[in-house]
């Protein structure tokens, strides 16, 4: 097994078979000269290999992350775990197809208590390094370690009631540390082994996301989306770039294009002082691209032309992560963006009209959309406005409210359309996605994981609706001061976001411009093929 290397002047473009696609993608990225961290690759064929248990596999695997990260080592100048000058590495799944959110991320490997003296020796900014160890700490006891998200957020409570604030970002430094002892002493106490060795981190963490492989929330994404041919996913190790630094650092999720509608304006969302995975997750409501531009102006404006240079290279609409660290801006992932059945007609018309594809390229992308169904949808007879938030993936759908997947898919068995109400839906809540007729979540934003899901499988979505508090444990909710409880009837508009309370009545109308451009191209089609 050899491991493929991305950034520092390689060239290695291997397919998607055989390093998933996402790394497949930043290798092309970098090749294309766009600003990539270094990383190296472990292929799919390793990750098949042990989960069937073959002999030599874990070997094979720690030769692999050792060969790595000496070459992230030489790429970046630092040492990994270093108390001068450390290395802190990403561990990330990515399978031939895109699985966006159900496969598992281990962030700031490395992050030892040496490497967090070092961080402050390096950039002068306690802060900052004592909440790269809180998230390190977080990440690697919950996807390595799988403990309970209630094992350090009562840790957590503690010393937020202690600080008088409500959240993490308000702690300073000394804060910092003393909740970062307290994730280390829940550790202990739950007898698990927390390696403070680096190498034995980053192992721990590949091992981690090869078992996230076969997990019940990746195994029912396969079954439903039909990817049950896959054999496994690559493990990408990549140099960290901190989007927690300051507040001219950030981390964010950028479309070329809306996702939900089609329309041509990108779609960027954005956390400032933060890391990736607080934006994808859902667990907190992002920013928009005016937020980026006040704090790091340039970023924003290279981040536009990279949306830009990326469809033009991939000839079709992105999904991209980004990171700004100190104004500077970094790109983590790009792929073609899940899109609802309208946005792709309208991405088809598009992207012909700017000869960026051809007609029959335009034909092929659209084959899985049932033309003749595609209905633009409104509702109608509705009552007032109850609740507002962002809509993430459009269309209109009226249903019976349910709290969890599990009450989701009781109520759908009954042949009742379901409205799914989640705090903050995760992934795992998949199941639950793909029974339910919409989708709305009290926090969140556009570019979660959950959202892209949503449009995915072409369910309307609506987040950061923060009128609505969910109580799954009771089975009932709030939205804006009104009661509900399971099997109310609700109406929401995922295009304008909004709730309303009651069964409304829906429109349906034909997008007849973009059919009718489809209807000459397969004329065309025809008329050729019979010449």
């Amino acid at each position: 097994m050899r491991i493929v290397r991305i950034g520092q002047g390689s060239t290695q473009t291997p397919s998607a078979d055989v390093i998933g696609a996402k790394a497949a993608n930043l290798a092309r990225m970098a090749n294309l000269g766009l600003p990539v961290p270094p990383a190296f690759v472990l292929p799919v064929a390793l990750c098949a290999a042990i989960v069937r248990g073959e002999p030599g596999a874990r070997r094979k695997l720690e030769d692999g992350l050792a060969e790595g990260i000496a070459f992230l080592e030489a790429a970046t100048g630092h040492r990994f775990g270093d108390r001068r000058q450390p290395l802190l590495v990403s561990v990330r799944s990515g399978a031939a197809r895109s699985m966006p959110g159900m496969l598992d991320t281990v962030l700031n490997v490395g992050c030892s208590r040496e490497a967090v003296t070092g961080l402050i020796r390096m950039t002068g900014h306690p802060r900052f390094a004592w909440d790269c160890r809180r998230r390190f700490l977080e990440s690697y006891g919950s996807v390595v370690l799988g403990l309970a998200a209630e094992d350090l957020s009562r840790a957590r409570h503690d010393i937020l009631t202690a600080e008088g604030v409500s959240d993490e970002t308000d702690l300073d430094g000394e804060a910092l540390e003393r909740l970062a002892d307290a994730y280390a002493t829940v550790i202990a106490g739950e007898d698990h082994l927390l390696p403070d060795a680096p190498m034995d981190q980053v192992r721990a963490a590949a091992q981690a996301v090869y078992r996230s492989w076969t997990s019940p929330r990746a195994r029912a994404y396969r079954q439903i989306e039909h990817l049950e041919a896959l054999e496994g996913t690559a493990v990408t190790v990549q140099a960290m770039v901190f989007g927690n630094r300051g507040f001219t650092s950030g981390a964010g999720v950028a479309f070329s294009r809306d996702p939900s509608t089609g329309a041509s304006e990108p779609v960027i969302d954005v956390l400032l002082a933060a890391q990736g995975e607080e934006v994808v997750s859902g667990s907190r409501t992002p920013e928009t691209e005016s937020a980026l531009v006040r704090a790091a102006p340039v970023a924003a404006a290279q981040l536009r032309e990279v949306l830009v240079r990326l469809e033009t290279a991939f000839g079709d609409v992105q999904d991209v992560e980004f990171t700004v660290e100190d104004a500077k801006l970094w790109i983590l992932q790009t792929r073609a963006a899940k899109r609802t059945p309208r946005a792709a007609l309208r991405f088809a018309v598009a992207l012909v009209q700017e000869r960026l594809i051809e007609p029959a390229e335009a034909l092929r992308r659209l084959e899985g959309v049932d033309l003749d169904a595609l209905v633009t949808q409104r509702l109608a007879d509705a009552g007032a406005i109850a609740a507002t938030g962002t809509g993430a993936s459009t269309g209109v759908a009226v249903g019976r409210a349910a709290f969890d997947a599990a009450s989701a898919e009781r109520l759908a068995a009954s042949g009742e359309p379901v409205i799914l109400l989640r705090p903050d839906t995760s992934t795992s809540d998949v199941v639950g996605f793909s029974v339910a007729a919409g989708i709305i979540t009290a926090v969140g934003g556009r570019t979660a994981h959950a959202a892209l899901v949503a449009r995915q499988m072409g369910k309307p979505c609506i987040v950061g609706c923060a009128a609505l508090t969910v109580d799954a444990l009771h089975h009932s909710a709030e939205l804006a001061g009104h009661a509900l409880k399971e099997g109310d009837w609700l109406s929401m508009d995922g295009d304008a976001g909004t709730v309303q309370l009651g069964r409304a009545q829906v429109v349906s109308e034909k997008p007849e411009a973009d059919l009718a451009q489809v209807a000459m191209w397969r004329s065309h089609s025809r008329e050729a093929a019979c010449a």
